[in-house]
């Protein structure tokens, strides 16, 4: 079947619970805690054994096939205006970038002279900017417009563009 980037992550994470409940529904009936005197047959919680191993073997093959399958789409696929990053190199730089755009924001708030508070000592001291803080707002406001646009442009390629997952549901 075909399915874009962002559907077949739903498909992982449907998968992912799938799997998830079924080793906590296991965790909580392998072995159970009776009472003296009590009926063991009557506590007993349904449990097959060979079939939730079966169960969860397959969901596991599923889960790999579809991660697979977006670890290619994401290091073959482009992201529309940045062609020259594939989508993994994209879901790299989109952290470095969010770092930035935050340092550079502090940087553009820094005033170029500020008192610093020293309780300890009579001395007055200034944090000095060494560096021009109105250069640092336009470098901030030209890198939080290109995480924007770099943002949209991975959304687009997540929801636009195809992938084939062989996989029976």
């Amino acid at each position: 079947m075909k399915y874009t980037s962002a559907e077949a992550n739903k498909l992982l994470k449907a998968l992912e619970t799938r799997r998830n409940s079924l080793l906590s529904i296991e965790e909580k009936s392998a072995n159970f805690v009776i009472s003296v005197g009590e009926n063991v047959e009557e506590v007993r919680p349904e449990y097959d054994f060979h079939s939730i191993q079966e169960e969860i073997a397959e969901l596991n093959g599923k889960i790999r096939t579809v991660k697979h399958a977006i670890n290619v789409f994401n290091t073959t696929h482009t992201v529309p205006g940045f062609d020259d990053m594939t989508i993994d190199q994209v879901l790299i730089y989109l952290p470095q970038l969010s770092s930035q755009v935050e340092k550079l924001r502090r940087m553009a708030e820094a005033l170029p002279r500020e008192r610093k508070e020293n309780f300890r000592s009579n001395l007055v001291e200034y944090n000095i900017a060494n560096y021009d803080p109105k250069e640092a707002a336009a470098e901030y406001e030209r890198a939080q417009a290109e995480l924007s646009s770099l943002q949209l442009a991975l959304d687009a390629a997540n929801a636009g563009e195809m992938m084939e997952i062989e996989i029976a549901l």
